[in-house]
């Protein structure tokens, strides 16, 4: 049986860039708009950010290495897709990530010992979400999207002016909790971002092959209004980002964004990504790193480009030295915490279930 050819690179939408690999400003007639207020600071902002970013993703790899953490799953290449979309946000909008979205969260609010806390064991969430407005982060793939949903939902009936955002990657978009959301968003014109990161793989499938053609067109096939950006060009993401919560914000229906980044590491650290991809493909996609872009840019603008890297580095450092310190002098969970806050109200089923465990541990020499 013969297969008919397919271009996977086709697609109906634009990929929008604002920079490209070489640092030079591209005009978006559609996005330009977005960057009106952006002053010189705010991009060396973004340049820390992303600095202070890839510094605690490599802290962290390094400290699961060492045994200090359980598991990580590291977001290396895809700093500007997720700083330059969260600083996109209004405070009190409501973000859902997934498991890769750690920038996410830091920029938010969240303590790095905190995020990495979880992954560590030591706690079951890490943060409260009502404090910063994110939800802890998701494992099981795409059902944050359900959630982003019915958030948006609850918005819309409330009369608020939020908008609910939903993170994921390109294989979340297979799952039919990510396609439910969408028909759910759009049915009801809910204010929800949905946030694709194309990272290319999805764990070891590449994206051609559960997409045919570019994940954006999915998107707009529900009726949802669609943006496709470099997601390595910080300028591009913020800018369609802005555009896309302005959409939604004012009543006129759910958006989605797919950014087109790489994932420069493995999967997570169980895994190892030279079994299933080229090292050709990764020299190709390091000539566009999103940190070193920005710093081309910065330097066409004729900045201080020095002073910016330093404080980028001090800060850096700084986080990096913390954590450290924060991980590996933190204590452990006691046992009889794993039976606590899972039901509100006297439970005796589950006081049962602690006693048992308990008295189990504690047939064993030392006890815990």
């Amino acid at each position: 049986m013969s297969t008919q050819h397919i271009d996977v690179a086709a697609g109906c939408l634009p990929t929008h860039q604002l920079l490209n690999v070489d640092g030079k400003r591209i005009p978006d007639e559609e996005l330009d708009h977005y960057l009106k207020d952006l002053k010189e600071a705010d991009l060396a902002d973004f340049l820390r950010d992303m600095v202070v970013l890839r510094r605690m993703d490599n802290e962290a790899t390094a400290l699961q290495r060492q045994g200090q953490l359980g598991l990580w799953a590291p977001l290396l290449g895809q700093e500007a897709a997720q700083i330059g979309s969260v600083r996109a946000t209004n405070d009190d909008d409501f973000i859902f990530p997934s498991y890769r979205e750690h920038g996410v969260a830091w920029a938010r609010g969240v303590k790095a010992e905190d995020l990495l806390s979880v992954w560590r064991g030591a706690q079951a969430s890490g943060w409260d979400p009502n404090e910063v407005n994110i939800a802890c982060q998701q494992i099981v793939i795409g059902s944050q999207a359900l959630h982003a949903a019915g958030y948006g939902m609850g918005i819309k009936f409330d009369g608020g002016k939020q908008v609910s955002v939903a993170y994921f990657g390109d294989g979340a978009t297979s799952q039919g909790d990510v396609n439910e959301a969408m028909v759910f968003a759009a049915s009801y014109q809910a204010p929800v971002l949905f946030f694709c990161q194309n990272n290319q793989w999805a764990i070891s499938e590449p994206v051609a092959l559960q997409s045919r053609t570019q994940i954006a067109d999915r998107a707009h096939g529900f009726g949802l209004k669609t943006w496709r950006v470099d997601g390595n060009d910080i300028l591009a993401v913020y800018a369609a980002t802005k555009a896309a919560l302005n959409h939604a914000r004012h009543g006129l229906g759910p958006a989605f964004i797919e950014a087109v980044t790489y994932r420069m590491g493995s999967h997570t650290t169980a895994d190892d990504p030279t079994r299933y991809r080229k090292s050709e493909q990764l020299e190709e996609w390091k000539a566009k790193d999103p940190i070193d872009r920005l710093v081309k840019y910065l330097h066409e603008m004729g900045a201080d480009v020095q002073s910016y890297e330093q404080r980028a580095q001090n800060a850096a450092d700084d986080l990096a030295a913390k954590l450290r310190e924060a991980i590996t002098s933190m204590e452990d969970p006691k046992a009889e915490e794993l039976f606590t806050n899972v039901y509100a109200e006297k439970h005796e089923p589950t006081e049962r279930a602690a006693k048992n465990y308990l008295d189990y541990l504690a047939d064993f020499e030392g006890g815990e």
